[in-house]
């Protein structure tokens, strides 16, 4: 789902004082307000692309390998297109309406809830019609004002949590899906869930590439190179497609991207699946119950996953003002809910905000014209998905390592250490989300302790009653298995 700038910051920094704007383009995104400029913001929205496209090859795999009440499978193919069409357009409608550099495509998570939840018990258009059912309560919720409140009611101090847990989070995505960190093995019978490399050891060509992806990323940042990320992706890419023509690499080395230059890197995109979806018809197969219980789980990943990723990205961007809040959040906050609808109306499962995106702000993006150069990347991802699919993850993901650091640095030093009540929540907010690979996760157990320890504290009265509210819901959320309820 996250400021003053230290010592180390992005390649290019912000400016200190905001130049007067230059045309009728600079006052709509408020370029010059943010201290930012338009080849900033190219490079911001190229470089947050590189870093999502392999949603292009994962979100396909997860949804079509699983099979509804039926045993039907979902077309891969189709699903690429709902993919790449999905995130392309609701990443252009957050650039135009909410004005801020973060992308959006089909949510990790939320596509597993749909896959192996969802459809084992209804069809694929029943399914899809729970998320769209998620995406229209998300809008209802911004409507009224509530989701906004419970944002606006959340401590500055957890605020920073919520961003250092995303960057933690995101560094370990980043590790993981290069293979410099894996899981062990159950069978292995060992008390230790993650290990260097594949077997304990940095083995193979793929891991080499992201070392030195990583190495020349931190080298260019440290440097202030323009443009550090996006050149590190674009040399690291040239390197392993190298490597891989000169060494002969097997394919399952690199993972789900091979970096191979396509036969034919044009493909004519198939949208039979698009509008493939029954918003009622769930609930006559599981029951009403039941349905709204399903329809309840969707929201709240994406409700709360959400979160946390625009108060991280809104964070590391310097677009927060200095009570911490986010001027124009409800605009961001219905495009998100709208994304959540539109990727059920597509069957690409529900579409949210992007941690992924601190790569283009890293690289400086400050305005939604990162967003609408991502979006439309992702619409011409449609025709070509062969070649968008070339940057392989040990490529991509050093920036998201380094990012993570960035945001890190950035963001630690002003949580209130001393105050117990806050600084315990803040840090179960911090290591919750990528020690449970969640970034709801986090953000539940952190409001939880938050409540609880202000209570024991005698200082119930300083919390607000969202607060309560939403840590309450929290409580409920994670009982639902114990009481058969999921």
């Amino acid at each position: 789902m996250p400021v003053a700038q230290p010592t180390t910051e992005s390649p290019e920094p912000v400016a200190t004082a905001p130049k007067p704007p230059a045309g009728a383009l600079d006052r709509y995104f408020r370029i010059s307000e943010r201290g930012s400029t338009v080849p900033r913001e190219v490079r911001g929205g190229i470089a947050t692309f590189f870093t999502m496209a392999y949603i292009l090859v994962l979100n396909p795999i997860i949804l079509a390998n699983a099979t509804d009440m039926t045993g039907a499978h979902l077309d891969n193919a189709q699903l690429v297109t709902a993919t790449a069409l999905t995130a392309g357009l609701t990443t252009l409608l957050m650039g135009v309406i909410g004005n801020v550099p973060i992308g959006l495509a089909a949510g990790l998570g939320v596509n597993t809830i749909v896959a192996l939840q969802l459809a084992p018990k209804m069809t694929w258009p029943d399914a899809m019609g729970m998320v769209v059912l998620a995406g229209f309560a998300i809008m209802l919720l911004v409507a009224t004002g509530l989701r906004e409140r419970v944002m606006n009611a959340v401590p500055l101090g957890l605020r920073k949590a919520i961003a250092i847990g995303i960057g933690l989070f995101i560094s370990l995505v980043g590790l993981v899906d290069a293979g410099f960190v894996s899981r062990i093995p159950d069978i292995a019978h060992t008390a230790v869930p993650l290990q260097l490399g594949g077997n304990g050891h940095l083995l193979g060509w793929p891991v080499l590439v992201f070392v030195l992806g990583l190495l020349l990323t931190l080298v260019l940042i440290i440097r202030k190179v323009p443009g550090a990320i996006l050149v590190s992706i674009a040399v690291t890419t040239v390197v392993a497609v190298v490597i891989d023509k000169l060494a002969g690499v097997p394919d399952a080395g690199w993972g789900l991207t091979v970096p191979a230059w396509p036969g034919n890197p044009v493909a004519a995109p198939d949208f039979g699946l698009v509008g493939h979806v029954s918003l009622f018809g769930g609930f006559e197969k599981v029951g009403v119950l039941t349905g709204a219980l399903f329809v309840f789980t969707v929201l709240m990943s994406c409700f709360f996953d959400a979160m946390g990723t625009i108060l991280g990205v809104a964070d590391e961007a310097h677009l927060l003002d200095e009570k911490g809040d986010l001027p124009g959040i409800n605009r961001i906050l219905m495009v998100d809910g709208i994304a959540t609808a539109a990727g059920g109306a597509t069957s690409c499962s529900a579409n949210t905000c992007y941690v992924e995106s601190t790569a283009g702000v890293g690289e400086g993006a400050r305005t939604g014209i990162a967003s609408i150069v991502t979006g439309l990347l992702f619409v011409v991802a449609l025709f070509f998905a062969p070649l968008a699919g070339m940057v392989p993850a040990q490529a991509a993901t050093p920036a998201l390592v380094a990012v993570g650091f960035l945001i890190l640095a950035n963001s630690v030093k002003d949580i209130d250490w001393a105050d117990h009540t806050i600084a315990i929540p803040a840090f179960l907010t911090m290591v919750m989300m990528p020690f449970t690979y969640s970034i709801t996760n986090g953000i539940g157990f952190g409001f939880v302790a938050f409540c609880v320890l202000r209570l024991a504290a005698g200082r119930g009265r300083e919390v607000p009653a969202a607060m309560y509210a939403v840590s309450a819901v929290f409580a409920f959320y994670y009982l639902m298995p114990a009481l058969g309820l999921l």
